[in-house]
């Protein structure tokens, strides 16, 4: 009863902000289109043991307790309701990339945790019942359980089952340079960001009412291969998001100096004639949406911005995939994405 699963990160391109319903069902306010991201990922072991006496977390080594642990033990429960069991978990994860610092942790952490979690109860689910579970742990890992371009559905009903994510054919060869601007954790939660933005910004039902044209803006352009028609909506999306956060009360905010030099940096990127478009979630890092020709030029410019600690070219990364199952004593070590659902046995 062991599972090995790894995911990547995704970077909204249009942007989830705010939560509707009821908070145990974590249901977003509004869609939203992502890139799922190769190279920054989250590795994940979840073992369930008859002997263990409650949940048990390792997060990039060291024992972790406390809300980290509550979060994971509630998608645990629901993994367990649904198997049929009730062992608790040993789950050990790590990222190779900061943690909880506004580079989507949560998104990459709960999809694989999801993946991971469901294999060793001994469930299979496809796509569509894993996004829905992943969005429990984290409304923006029901993307990460796809790659590529993901576009998150909203959904109407109470229950939530028709809140998932799906992926987006496309070909394109878009590239997402991220220019890493601190280290450690944000000041505030995304959690807590977005309820106190919900609850106190008069800018957040503006927010809402720009999503849904924003969505099929972003739809259209990709269905075009129009950069420059998807990177307005990204910078548009984007600043909205952070426009209704500031407004909040008090103030949520995330961008820093660097984050705005970044931003001008991009702009003049563009009228020098280098397609770049600026984006950032809730943390203060700089993302510049390019194509594969021009990503490198991109860094080198956005690692020029005093402030920037590093930059990384992103390529789109695939689905969340099982890597390693163990049953008793068979084991075997395997590479199974969702999307494919057809394993590559190496070892």
């Amino acid at each position: 009863m062991r599972a090995v699963a790894e995911a990547r990160t995704n970077i909204a391109l249009v942007k989830y902000w705010g939560k509707r319903g009821a908070s145990t069902l974590n249901l977003p306010a509004v869609g939203s289109l992502s890139l799922t991201l190769e190279g920054l990922s989250t590795r994940t072991e979840v073992r369930f043991d008859g002997a263990l006496k409650s949940d048990e977390l390792s997060l990039n080594g060291s024992a972790t307790t406390g809300e980290p642990l509550v979060r994971i033990g509630k998608l645990l429960d629901l993994v367990r309701a649904q198997a049929g069991i009730r062992e608790h978990a040993l789950v050990s994860s790590a990222n190779n990339f900061p943690t909880a610092a506004g580079l989507a942790s949560s998104a990459s952490g709960f999809a694989a945790l999801a993946l991971a979690a469901t294999r060793a109860a001994g469930l299979k689910l496809e796509g569509r019942a894993l996004s829905i579970l992943a969005r429990r742990g984290s409304g923006s890992a029901a993307r990460s359980v796809f790659g590529g371009l993901v576009e998150m559905h909203r959904g109407v009903r109470e229950d939530g089952e028709d809140s998932f994510a799906e992926p987006i054919a496309s070909d394109w060869d878009l590239r997402l340079v991220v220019a890493v601007t601190a280290k450690g954790p944000k000041d505030t939660l995304s959690t807590d960001g977005m309820r106190r933005t919900a609850e106190t910004s008069p800018y957040f039902k503006s927010w809402v009412e720009s999503s849904e044209p924003d969505l099929k803006a972003a739809r259209d352009a990709i269905a075009r291969h129009d950069l420059e028609a998807l990177g307005e909506v990204t910078e548009r999306s984007c600043l909205t998001m952070h426009a209704s956060a500031m407004a909040a009360r008090p103030a949520v905010v995330y961008m820093r100096g660097v984050t705005l030099e970044g931003y001008r940096a991009i702009q003049d990127m563009r009228r020098g004639g280098l397609p770049a478009y600026f984006t950032c979630d809730a943390g203060p890092h700089i993302k510049g949406l390019t194509t594969s020709a021009h990503a490198n030029e991109v860094a080198k410019r956005l690692a020029e911005v005093p402030g920037v600690l590093e930059t990384r070219v992103c390529v789109p990364g695939a689905a969340a995939e099982i890597i390693g199952e163990e049953s008793g004593t068979n084991r075997v070590s395997f590479r199974e994405t969702v999307s494919s659902g057809m394993p590559e046995v190496i070892e």
